[in-house]
């Protein structure tokens, strides 16, 4: 199981999802961005191989997943399965001004204290799915 996040391309700071101005939201490549700084294989390899349909799964230790998109966009989910991969998330992020929503969180992450994450909400629900089995 995975938790989720969403990376934002923003012309401007975003407080609060609900807030959310999507006139400032600006498209860029991702799937380029994520390949070349996250995969294990070849990204344009990779890129062709797969269709927008397709799931990537390769890259840090499996720990980060996406759909490809045909284009650009201003926003990005992917499903993360360890704190690790949402740190590399970040550097990227800070690298990059990308912003992110964290959905088991509830809310944007402060890149400069990530510290305070989903993951440990995550680590809660698949302990309680496993129980119920």
């Amino acid at each position: 199981m995975s938790w989720d996040i969403v990376l934002f391309n923003s012309a401007e700071k975003i407080i609060s999802i609900q807030d959310l101005d999507e006139e400032k939201l600006l498209p860029i490549d991702f799937d380029k961005i994520l390949l070349e700084n996250c995969s294990t294989k070849n990204a344009e390899d990779q890129k062709n191989k797969n269709s927008s349909k397709d799931f990537f799964s390769d890259s840090i230790n499996d720990d980060i997943n996406f759909f490809f998109d045909d284009e650009p966009s201003s926003n990005k989910m992917i499903s993360l399965y360890s704190e690790e991969a949402l740190f590399k998330i970040i550097e990227l992020a800070k690298l990059h001004n990308w912003q992110i929503f964290d959905t088991s969180l509830g809310e944007m992450l402060d890149l400069e204290n990530p510290e305070k994450n989903g993951y440990s909400n995550h680590k809660n629900y698949v302990s309680q799915i496993m129980k119920n089995k």
